[in-house]
């Protein structure tokens, strides 16, 4: 039996990474974090492409050498075609492109979310099919019908935010740097739930997290007139107001969406999966419920190329190829 080995590459937002991945088994998953838009806030689009360019060579080269192979040894070059930002995306697909036709090697390209939900397929234990997966993220927020490694529905989604802004840009009020997500998480461990926020009342299994910035701005512009010194004093508490109002919405859809399925095999992914009050609630919904619950291993939830290697993988086997003609796209049909 041929060994396989798939180079992955991902570049869809602020991060650079290179994978190897043999017979659906991650060898290595490189990770080269942009810290230059720290100062600015937020991913700043142009800037994320450049430092694209001077990270994919070594981060390849990284990748290969903890793999323990050579490019020679490759048959196949997965990549992020979308979505994502452009000018990030254009980097990884014009390399894919360049590398795969040197090497004379298919390509295989993958749907960035339908990687993340993939992610629980590079290591054990599996979930079985059928599956739901919340997909959380900075960009996205999806509860996800998984029947097969190729076969995935969304069920629903956010009409406006997604769930990871919402955490990143309600930390940027309380004025924690970018990314605020994690910070958030640091200081709601240390606080307790004791502010109201806004939860929407969107219908179905859709999600809407723009009320909820609205109302923290309102909330602390009022409190602020009073104190001044509001935010310093009652930091952890707003975190973990602010926090625990985000996990309730999610939990609430995704517990709609497992009784209106039937299903008992529930997973989480994407960025904000790493969030220990979303892990927390999950766990303790699944013992609540009878739920089994999937939580992927921290270097999974971020944006990494073991996830795109393992989505380009099952394409692979299905002989899932593009052409040197196809292209980034910000913007995908999922």
């Amino acid at each position: 039996m041929n060994t396989n080995y798939l180079l992955a590459i991902e570049s869809s937002c602020d991060d650079t990474s290179a994978a190897v991945i043999v017979d659906g088994q991650v060898l290595s998953n490189i990770v080269s974090v942009q810290t230059a838009h720290a100062s600015y806030g937020g991913v700043v689009p142009e800037l994320a492409s450049r430092e694209h360019q001077l990270h994919i060579v070594p981060v390849v080269a990284a990748a290969l050498k903890e793999a323990g192979i050579t490019k020679e040894d490759l048959t196949g070059i997965a990549f992020t075609k979308g979505p994502g930002l452009l000018g990030s995306l254009i980097v990884g697909v014009t390399f894919a492109k360049s590398m795969a036709l040197s090497l004379g090697i298919p390509l295989i390209d993958v749907h960035h979310m339908h990687a993340h939900v993939l992610a629980h397929m590079a290591e054990k234990p599996y979930p079985s099919f059928p599956f739901l997966c919340l997909t959380v993220s900075g960009g996205h927020t999806q509860i996800i019908k998984v029947t097969a490694p190729l076969q995935m529905e969304i069920l629903g989604e956010t009409i406006d935010d997604a769930a990871g802004e919402a955490f990143d840009k309600t930390g940027k009020m309380l004025g924690l740097p970018y990314p605020a997500g994690p910070l958030v998480d640091k200081h709601a461990r240390q606080g307790q739930a004791i502010y109201p926020f806004t939860r929407s009342k969107v219908g179905g299994l859709d999600f809407s997290f723009s009320g909820l910035k609205t109302s923290v701005l309102y909330f602390l512009r009022d409190r602020m007139k009073t104190d001044p010194e509001f935010i310093n004093k009652e930091l952890d508490n707003i975190c973990a107001s602010v926090q625990t109002t985000i996990i309730d919405m999610l939990m609430h859809k995704l517990e709609k969406a497992a009784k209106e399925t039937g299903i008992l095999q529930i997973a989480i992914a994407g960025g904000v999966s790493a969030n220990s009050g979303l892990r927390a609630a999950l766990e303790a919904r699944a013992a609540e419920l009878g739920w089994t619950a999937h939580i992927p291993a921290f270097q999974y939830c971020r944006d990494n190329a073991a996830m795109i290697g393992v989505a380009g993988y099952y394409k692979f086997l299905e002989g899932q190829f593009v052409g040197q003609e196809v292209t980034a796209e910000a913007r995908m049909e999922f």
